[in-house]
């Protein structure tokens, strides 16, 4: 694609408009030639695996962060982390690039919202320098002075001995405030004695003592019976003195006369007891990775730490106290709370520490504001962050990013929009067009439609996905794509004048830049393969994607009613939900939702089925038929390259079955086994079967490559000579799912796998695929794939925003397949944002009005219609 008005432009120009990406080549892109404008909200779009995220990370971002890095001094990128050479011919103009990604790192156990958004960094300043600070000789408090700013003692009014004041440092739980006996985590780990002995009807000679046949040498029961422990009797009818010895018994060595399990050698030993806790707290403390945590995990419970009762702190930490409470109150607090209770501290001072208090105080408003605009304001300060949700943890990095104040950068967001309620798409619009305003640009991968709508100039990437994307289908402004008949996006633009999209008012610029957008609009030429013009747009492609259940039928097979306690930020609650139908649950973050499906609705239905006690928060519940409830997450599958789509779904089994019959295997002595890439004798001996190795050069980031022997393939050339259906294994590997469904007609299971994963919208994964990669919609619809086609009466599927990364065009297929679990008979509840989605819903139940502590509600239930008509519904007013 040629672009000869755009090269003249940034050639007459002291000040380049645009980025030029010429010959792109990154994972499927198809040689692309792009502007994108500079100084612009730009959105790349297009359906799920058309290469927008390979242009906008694998290019922009790979490209603008390498550039500065290499400007840095060679011992210092040998300390950072670097992007490998994008595989593109050209990029020019391209600035320093930041990008925050779809799954930023979920972050250890240290971490809270409090330190990952900084607020807790002027907290800790706050305290430290006009606090009321107690006296370690008598424990008076004294009075807030400057003494502390001045490093200067306090003296005590009541003992008149003198002391200093603790620092910020001292004031934090990752330093010198950190409760001794947790070392600032919180949590403490302890042995659940019976979890040691779960069946106490066994004898030890059975193996009552788990830990002595799983963390200890099996011999370990006969050292115990030299300590006087009888071995013959249920664990039940020891006495107390025995009991205590096998939990608590001390470490004295034993002679012990020790027989081999098979033959009849015996051997003389002196061993030292160690008693069940001991052998549980010594494998803990040799434990050197998560399969090694794993085994000791189940003999462990793990609740707040009883000195500092979770709050991470030390008793010195806790002592001083602004405004009458301490740190720890103050982190208890929601970020609304803490912005109310901050802005009344220095009224609450004397005259002379006013101007200190206020600066500090300033500064964590600054910081705390962009948080509320992003709807942040339901998290406690001491929220762990581990537990933030991927949207809630990629808010905080953006709101980090603006209170940078750079100019100049690219910005490249991954989806910012996952997890935010149509009310929080204006806050996070807002905080893009503050960067655009300090003279940066803004580059976003997205699915919504209304942050599309608001860009000021969109990509399209497609037409297809995988081997049939990589192309640019269309690019101009949102009303281009809208009049555009090869745009596949255009069809579900809303108008800038649709409630709730934050665009500029009609026939105004929305940057001061605006009229480049129309020259690179008039520069950029479609380059796909031509198709058939899209038909005309229908007024609304989302309305009545499937028959919705009539408002007097939604009952009719039946109700699950759940009595919940309070839990959380969430209310008492009484709720409904119909059987045997689609269920939306809705609210804006943190409004409840994952606490009443994930935490309540779902262990209380397992509990009813198992009959067991039901969890603390659950008052009762009428499962109403349900025998099982599963919940299918967007968690990634897998840990690495090994696991593929061809080994998750189960169709390499039936192609490694299939090529042990051919004539070819059985003369060399192949087996099934054989044409395993991990473990069989035909993967590459060289990358072992994951069919990449990692090169090492030294300053330069470590560069993973293709196998230089099987180039990529997993198997070595041995297994090319044995075909099945005219196709090697590394042949059909490499096909997508679409390609594979020709190959393996022959192939009953297989082919019936393959038509499944088509029928969900994933026909353009190759079978190949490394399952780690792929996106949370993705992984939700795969991990769905089993359940297809199955009679499902009883069953109910909870989903959690399984619209995430899907295209619109997607949401449409996904709506189709919930409707096919309805009709095999299944109860499908999900918790979704998605407005389309939610219109498509049988029944919705709204939470909220607000998030954490204004929310855990159920403000409106009904139909999508019911709820849009509701006032009190928040979600109802974009509907």
């Amino acid at each position: 694609m040629n672009h000869p008005a755009a090269n003249k432009t940034s050639i007459a120009s002291a000040n380049p408009t645009h980025i030029e990406v010429r010959g792109a080549r990154v994972h499927n892109l198809r040689n692309v030639n792009v502007d994108i404008p500079l100084g612009q909200l730009v959105g790349m779009c297009g359906v799920s695996g058309s290469g927008k995220s390979s242009l906008a990370l694998g290019v922009l971002y790979a490209e603008g962060s390498r550039r500065y890095l290499e400007a840095l001094s060679t011992y210092t990128r040998r300390r950072m982390g670097q992007a490998a050479r994008a595989d593109v011919d050209e990029v020019r103009y391209v600035p320093a690039a930041l990008a925050l990604h779809q799954r930023p790192n979920v972050p250890g156990v240290r971490s809270t919202f409090g330190t990952m958004s900084e607020l807790l960094n002027s907290l800790r300043l706050l305290f430290s320098r006009v606090g009321s600070h107690p006296c370690p000789h008598c424990g008076t408090f004294a009075p807030p002075s400057v003494s502390v700013a001045a490093e200067q003692p306090i003296t005590c009014a009541t003992c008149g001995k003198a002391f200093f004041g603790p620092n910020a440092e001292d004031l934090a739980f990752n330093s010198g405030g950190a409760c001794p006996t947790c070392g600032g985590t919180g949590t403490v780990r302890r042995v659940n004695e019976a979890a040691l002995v779960p069946d106490e009807s066994k004898t030890i000679n059975e193996g009552a003592v788990l830990p002595w046949g799983s963390l200890m040498w099996d011999l370990m029961k006969q050292v115990c019976g030299e300590m006087g422990v009888r071995l013959d009797v249920p664990f039940s009818q020891l006495t107390p003195e025995e009991r205590d010895i096998v939990f608590h018994g001390p470490a004295e060595k034993k002679h012990i006369l020790y027989k081999a399990k098979k033959g009849d050698n015996f051997a003389e030993l002196d061993f030292t007891y160690y008693n069940a806790v001991y052998t549980v707290e010594n494998a803990l403390a040799k434990a050197k990775d998560e399969k090694g945590l794993a085994r000791v995990a189940r003999f462990l419970t793990e609740g707040p730490c009883p000195d500092c009762e979770g709050t991470r702190l030390s008793a010195a930490a806790r002592g001083p106290l602004v405004r009458g409470i301490n740190l720890a109150k103050a982190c208890e607090m929601t970020l609304d709370e803490a912005v109310n209770w901050v802005d009344g501290v220095p009224e609450s001072l004397a005259e002379d520490l006013r101007p200190m208090a206020v600066s500090i105080c300033e500064s964590f408003q600054h910081t705390a504001r962009r948080l509320l605009e992003l709807g942040l304001g339901y998290l406690s300060l001491d929220r762990a962050g581990s537990t933030l949700s991927t949207g809630e943890r990629q808010r905080v990095q953006l709101a980090r990013a603006v209170r940078n104040r750079t100019t100049g950068v690219l910005y490249v967001l991954d989806e910012p929009s996952i997890g935010l309620h149509p009310a929080n798409i204006d806050g996070l619009l807002g905080v893009m067009r503050d960067l655009l305003a300090d003279g940066n640009s803004v580059v976003m991968v997205d699915h919504d439609t209304r942050i599309l709508a608001a860009a000021d100039y969109l990509v399209e990437m497609g037409p297809e996905a995988g081997a049939g994307g990589g192309h640019v289908v269309a690019c101009g402004t949102p009303a281009e794509l809208r009049a555009d008949d090869r745009s596949l996006i255009g069809r579900y633009l809303p108008d800038s004048k649709t409630k709730g999209v934050a665009n500029a008012p009609a026939g105004e610029a929305t940057t001061p830049n605006a009229s480049a957008a129309s020259t690179g609009a008039s520069a950029c030429v479609a380059e796909a393969p031509e198709a058939a013009p899209l038909s005309a747009p229908a007024a609304d492609p989302m309305a009545n994607v499937r028959p919705r259940c009539p408002e007097g039928q939604l009952f009719e097979h039946g109700t699950i009613h759940l009595e919940t306690s309070p839990l959380h930020t969430v209310h008492a609650l009484s709720v409904d939900l119909p059987v045997n139908r689609l269920t939306a649950v809705t609210g804006v973050s943190g409004s409840g939702k994952t606490t009443l499906v994930l935490e309540e609705l779902i262990p209380a239905l397992n509990s009813a089925n198992a009959g067991e006690t039901l969890p603390a928060s659950v008052r009762g519940i009428d499962p109403a038929g349900i025998v099982r409830a599963q919940l299918i997450d967007a968690t990634p599958i897998g840990a690495n390259v090994r696991s593929t789509v061809a080994t998750y779904c189960g169709v390499l089994d039936d192609l490694r079955r299939a090529f042990a019959r051919t004539d070819e295997a059985k003369a060399a002595g192949l087996r099934a086994g054989a044409f395993s890439y991990n473990t069989g004798k035909l993967r590459c001996p060289t990358c072992d079967g994951t069919g990449q190795v990692s090169l090492d050069v030294q300053f330069l980031p470590d560069v993973d490559v293709p196998c230089p022997d099987c180039r990529g393939r997993r198997y070595s050339d041995d297994a090319d000579a044995i075909t099945w259906n005219g196709h090697t294994l590394a042949q059909l590997m490499a096909m997508s799912i679409d390609e594979a469904l020709d190959a393996c007609a022959s192939l009953k299971k297989a082919h019936a796998m393959l038509q499944t994963l088509h029928d969900l919208g994933l026909g353009y994964l190759t079978l190949g695929e490394a399952t780690p990669a792929l996106s949370g919609g993705e992984a939700q619809r795969l991990k769905l794939a089993s359940e297809m086609g199955k009679a499902q009466d009883g069953a109910l599927f909870v989903f959690d925003e399984p619209t995430i990364g899907l295209h619109p065009r997607d949401v449409r297929t996904l709506l189709n397949v919930f409707q096919h679990l309805v009709e095999q008979g299944a109860t499908v509840v999900v918790i979704e944002h998605d407005l389309d989605f939610i219109r498509n819903a049988d029944y919705v139940v709204d939470m909220g009005p607000g998030g954490g502590q204004a929310g855990g509600r159920v403000v409106a239930h009904g139909t999508p219609a019911q709820i849009a008509q509701n006032p009190a519904s928040l979600t109802g007013s974009y509907l």
